[in-house]
C-alpha cells in the first residue's frame, strides 16, 4: 500500500493524538494546555498560535471522534463519521510548500483553530484509508490491558499489538511460560 509522505505523517498524528486519551493507569496526555503546546511542536503543526482552554477542549473533542472512527464496525459507518468530522473543519484544500517540505495538500483554511486543523488534516488521511478499502487496517492493541491505537501498515494486514517489542513480546513470553508450565505439569 502507498501512502503519500503527508497522509502518513497525518496517520500517525491521528494515532498519536488518540494515544493522549486516559485509559487504564494512563494518565490523559493532553492534560492541560503545556501538554498541547508540546504536541504541536512535536509534530511541527503549522499555523498555530495562542493556544487557549477553548483549544484544549477542542483537540479533545476531536480526539473523540477520532476514537469513533477507529471502533467503527463497517466502512460506511466510519466514513459518515469522516465527512461530518472534515465538514466540521471547514476545509479549504490548498498547495504548500512551506517550512522546508515539498508540494503537499493542507485540508485546513488559513486562520483555522488547532482543532479544526486536526480534523481536516487528519481526517483526509483517514479518508485516503476508506478510499483505498483499507478501514480494517485502523486498529487498537489486542494485548490485554492495553488497547492503544495503530495503523496496520504491514503487507498482509497481521498486526496485532502497537508494538512488537512490548505488548507483542510481552505476550509471547506469557504464551512460552505458560505452555512450560503445563509441560512440566
Amino acid at each position: 500500500m502507498l501512502i503519500p509522505h503527508d497522509t502518513r505523517i497525518a496517520l500517525d498524528i491521528v494515532v498519536d493524538l488518540m494515544n493522549t486519551t486516559p485509559e487504564g493507569d494512563h494518565g490523559d496526555g493532553l492534560e492541560d494546555l503545556p501538554a498541547l503546546y508540546a504536541f504541536v511542536q512535536n509534530y511541527n503543526i503549522s499555523d498555530v498560535g495562542e493556544l487557549g482552554e477553548h483549544d484544549l477542549n477542542a483537540v479533545r473533542e476531536v480526539r473523540d471522534r477520532f476514537t469513533d472512527v477507529f471502533a467503527a464496525t463497517d466502512a460506511r459507518t466510519a466514513a459518515e463519521m469522516i465527512n461530518q468530522l472534515v465538514a466540521s473543519a471547514g476545509t479549504t484544500p490548498q498547495l504548500t510548500d512551506h517550512d522546508g517540505y515539498d508540494w503537499h495538500v493542507h485540508y485546513f483554511a488559513p486562520g483555522a483553530s488547532v482543532a479544526e486543523h486536526l480534523a481536516a488534516d487528519c481526517g483526509m488521511a483517514l479518508a485516503f484509508m476508506i478510499v483505498a478499502g483499507e478501514h480494517e487496517r485502523l486498529r487498537r492493541c489486542e494485548a490485554p490491558g492495553c488497547g492503544r491505537a495503530f495503523v496496520d501498515l504491514s503487507r498482509n494486514r497481521s498486526r496485532r499489538y502497537c508494538d512488537s517489542r512490548t505488548c507483542g513480546n510481552r505476550l509471547h513470553v506469557a504464551a512460552y511460560r505458560a505452555r512450560r508450565k503445563e509441560a512440566a505439569g
